[in-house]
C-alpha cells in the first residue's frame, strides 16, 4: 500500500523577540505595470498586486516615537512604485528581485519576502505570480 504524504512548508517567522526582529509589511499594493514576455503585453499596462514582508533589526535604543528610528513603509512603497514605473519588465521574478533590492537598501532590513502577482491573466484564477525571500547575506555574502 502506497501512502502519499504532503509536507507543509512553513515560512520562518519574520518578527522574533529573541533575535530582535520587527515585522514591517505592505499588503495588497495594486499598481499598473508594464510587464510580460508576450508581445501583446508590451505597451499594455497590467494590474499587479505586491505584498512585502520585512524582517527589520530593532535598534538597541528606544524608538522615541520618531520616524527616523524605524523603517518607513511610506518610503518602501515609494521605492516600489518607482521600480514598477521605471521600465518594462518581462518576468514577475525580475520585478520581485528589483523590489527586494529596494527593500534591502535600508541596512536595518535583514530579510525581505516579496510576492508579485499578475491579476488579470486567467479568467478562472485570482492571480498568478511569484514569491521570493532575500536576506542581507544574499547581497553581501555574509
Amino acid at each position: 500500500m502506497t501512502t502519499n504524504s504532503i509536507r507543509a512548508v512553513h515560512a520562518l517567522p519574520i518578527a522574533d523577540a529573541r533575535t530582535r526582529l520587527r515585522h514591517v509589511f505592505i499588503r495588497d499594493l495594486v499598481l499598473s505595470a508594464s510587464i510580460g514576455v508576450h508581445k501583446r503585453e508590451h505597451g499594455a499596462p497590467q494590474r499587479i498586486r505586491i505584498n512585502v514582508d520585512l524582517g527589520v533589526r530593532e535598534s538597541d535604543g528606544p524608538i522615541g516615537d520618531e520616524l527616523d528610528n524605524v523603517v518607513c513603509y511610506e518610503e518602501i512603497a515609494a521605492g516600489i512604485r518607482s521600480v514598477v514605473a521605471a521600465h518594462h519588465v518581462n518576468l514577475v521574478e525580475t520585478l520581485a528581485e528589483e523590489i527586494a533590492g529596494v527593500c534591502l537598501r535600508d541596512l536595518r532590513v535583514r530579510s525581505a519576502r516579496i510576492r508579485v502577482e499578475k491579476l488579470d491573466i486567467f479568467a478562472d484564477a485570482a492571480s498568478v505570480g511569484v514569491e521570493i525571500e532575500r536576506t542581507r547575506s544574499d547581497l553581501r555574502g555574509e
